[in-house]
């Protein structure tokens, strides 16, 4: 797990997309970890000396199941976990091929529109980042 200096725990996740198959319109992925009953864009800490998008994009995989395409760095979240300062760099993602399989850590996963998606997002934090995805797509 990587830390800063002082103590900061860091992580790194994507705001995946796609297109949706049935009617092109976009949607984004949100998954559900049991162990904190929440859903939330795929994410997680850093391995020792491993880059931010390198982390990003592994657990993206892990989590999904899906490769990922990088795109626009989105803000950095920062926040209190367990009492710790947490530090989470995002970025813009459109979901590659891949299929979803349950696993420990993350059991359930949705593709949803934004509006969807920013409603059933269990942190306001998250939800930032759906409007900012929208704008980074606007812009590409």
């Amino acid at each position: 797990m990587t830390h800063t200096n002082d103590g900061t725990v860091q992580a790194a996740g994507c705001v995946l997309w796609r297109r949706s198959p049935v009617d092109g319109e976009l949607e984004v992925c949100l998954v559900h970890r049991p162990k904190y009953d929440d859903w939330s864009h795929p994410k997680g800490k850093l391995k020792r000396d491993e880059e931010s998008l390198a982390g990003a994009l592994r657990e993206v995989a892990e989590e999904t199941g899906y490769s990922a395409v990088p795109g626009t760095e989105l803000p950095t979240a920062h926040y209190l976990a367990s009492g710790r300062p947490k530090q989470v760099r995002y970025w813009a993602a459109e979901a590659g091929s891949g299929s979803f399989a349950p696993n420990q850590e993350v059991d359930r996963l949705l593709w949803l529109s934004p509006t969807a998606a920013r409603n059933r997002l269990t942190q306001p934090r998250d939800r930032t980042l759906v409007d900012a995805l929208l704008d980074a797509l606007r812009l590409a």
